[in-house]
């Protein structure tokens, strides 16, 4: 006759050391308080001394209307300040100055398409003189960045049939599922 393994109740004590902390700044990236702070202070900074293709570009921003997507000002993500960013796309865009380390960009672009966040680099010289090929550009990506989030969504949705979320019935109507 064999051994029936049967659950059992770890001690708490043993549960405590097993868990992992959660971190409380850096958003998980496992970056000092002091670093983080900096950070912060370096991007605003940024933000109150901004070249002039930044602004134009953020000017642009301020003017369209794209729906639930908002474009932050120099945002920190990660180790890095990113000059724009989407968080509900994941889309990063990063302007090109002149005086740019080249291998600092590129290192920093590598650590952000780790973590599935898309570089979008422009160069400053465009912005300035051809700035409604630059929106289309950067619109041609928002929508590839959507349906790639669509299709991820669905992939999911199939792979977990039994996972429903529902969301709450803010507008009044009936709700999507009931459609």
């Amino acid at each position: 006759m064999t051994d029936r393994k049967t659950l059992q109740l770890r001690d708490a004590s043993e549960i405590a050391d097993d868990t992992p902390s959660l971190k409380k700044k850096g958003r998980g990236w496992e970056i000092s308080d002091k670093r983080l702070d900096a950070l912060h202070d370096r991007a605003r900074d940024l933000r109150r001394h901004s070249t002039p293709a930044h602004k134009a570009l953020a000017k642009k921003f301020a003017e369209a209307d794209m729906g639930r997507y908002k474009f932050t000002r120099h945002a920190v993500v990660g180790s890095a300040i990113v000059d724009f960013n989407c968080h509900n796309l994941g889309l990063a865009v990063m302007i090109d100055e002149e005086d740019a380390d080249e291998t600092l960009a590129k290192r920093r672009d590598k650590s952000l398409e780790a973590v599935d966040i898309r570089v979008m680099r422009i160069p400053a010289a465009e912005i300035l003189e051809n700035m409604d090929d630059v929106l289309q550009r950067l619109t041609l990506v928002m929508r590839e960045r959507i349906a790639d989030k669509k299709a991820r969504a669905r992939a999911h949705r199939e792979a977990n049939p039994n996972q429903h979320y529902s969301r709450p019935n803010r507008t009044g109507g009936p709700r999507r599922n009931d459609r």
